[in-house]
């Protein structure tokens, strides 16, 4: 997994089974940094979302990400809550703090399929960013998502409990009974998890003088400041107290367009420097 800056477009990497390790780490206030130029750089408020899937994914598959997306941008009521668009709404504490007028805007732009592997399944980074190029817009966040073949390989056989957790028992840690997935994929799953981890980052600390904990090397930004922290009572090795649907046993802590149910991450709230939960 790999992100990468260029000019005023984002972009995030991920294979379909990414790897996301989590540790405990003491909530602290995030702080802004003193930027290394006097060239102030303006933040995002209207972003572009485009998805670039390079290799074989099922329709459904895709779905599960263009859905959560979606989910973000809504400004329909879902019904029940919490909703995935409540969660994104914390991105305007951050907002808020310089800027009282203004609001964040996300919305699902264009998805691009490379189903013929025509840069090989071992991709450079100078690929990623090629690949990345075709989904510009302005003030995009272009994510490429490769699958399962290309790449890093298949984390849910190479290293299920630590990079799959917590819908794989832990290494390490207590061996508490692993979630289901609520999507029934357990890395996109995971690959949602990691783009809401990276997106919450990426709009708080752009350009890496924005919100964030720890060096500037390797911040703990506004989702990552809050690991394995997915409801209340979470500890190393439980996620939480989580609802748990009836009917398949799985656990999410948010709703999402089209019927969805989504586990997403606990955020850095600024006001009470505190990890915030929705469930």
């Amino acid at each position: 997994m790999a992100s990468f800056a260029t000019s005023n477009i984002v972009v995030l990497c991920f294979v379909v089974l990414v790897s996301w390790i989590h540790f405990n780490a003491e909530a602290r206030r995030l702080g802004g940094s003193v930027p290394e130029s006097d060239q102030t750089q303006q933040p995002l408020l209207n972003i572009s979302v485009n998805l670039i899937w390079y290799g074989n994914f099922k329709p459904s598959q895709r779905a599960i990400v263009s859905d959560f997306i979606n989910s973000l941008a809504s400004s329909k009521l879902v019904s029940p809550q919490p909703s995935v668009a409540i969660w994104w709404k914390a991105m305007d504490k951050y907002y808020h703090l310089t800027n009282k007028s203004s609001s964040l805007v996300i919305s699902l732009g264009s998805q691009i399929l490379n189903e013929s592997y025509f840069l090989g399944k071992s991709l450079t980074n100078e690929q990623i960013l090629q690949l990345a190029s075709k989904g510009s817009q302005r003030n995009p966040i272009n994510v490429v998502l490769t699958s399962v073949d290309v790449a890093v390989g298949n984390s849910e056989t190479q290293c299920p409990g630590r990079c799959v957790w917590p819908f794989h028992q832990p290494i390490y840690r207590p061996q508490n009974p692993s979630l289901v997935a609520p999507n029934n994929d357990v890395g996109l799953e995971g690959m949602v998890i990691n783009l809401a981890t990276l997106l919450a980052g990426t709009v708080t600390n752009l350009f890496g003088n924005g919100y964030y904990q720890g060096p500037k090397e390797a911040p703990l930004e506004a989702a990552s400041a809050c690991p394995g922290i997915y409801g209340k009572g979470a500890y190393p090795g439980y996620a939480g107290d989580l609802p748990v649907d009836v009917t398949t046993g799985a656990s999410y802590n948010t709703h999402g367009v089209n019927g969805r149910k989504y586990l997403l991450p606990a955020l850095f709230d600024s006001s009470t420097s505190t990890c915030a939960t929705l469930a």
